[in-house]
């Protein structure tokens, strides 16, 4: 477990630890754990373990989807060919 250390706490913070860690019956230290894992816990955890996409689509899911079909492709997909003079190989 790693330790830390609070330099310059002004007494009335460090006074109103002391009550809420009476008032839910904690330690003083184990009050600042539990308020440090929540703190951390509420940026870190509000994504609920999802990526960016399906965050996306959570956000907006209440407003409904569309489906789209897509055409079936007619010729196979051809990669682009890399060269100089606009994608013409063999002229410098």
């Amino acid at each position: 477990m790693a330790s830390l250390t609070i330099r310059n706490l002004d007494e009335a913070t460090k006074a109103e630890l002391r009550l809420q860690a009476a008032r839910h019956g904690r330690s003083m230290e184990e009050e600042a754990r539990t308020i440090l894992r929540q703190a951390v816990g509420a940026t870190a955890g509000s994504s609920g373990g999802l990526g960016l996409g399906r965050r996306i689509q959570a956000h907006f899911a209440a407003l409904g989807g569309v489906e789209l079909e897509l055409p079936e492709r007619t010729s196979p997909a051809r990669p682009e060919p890399f060269g100089n003079d606009n994608g013409r190989e063999g002229r410098l």
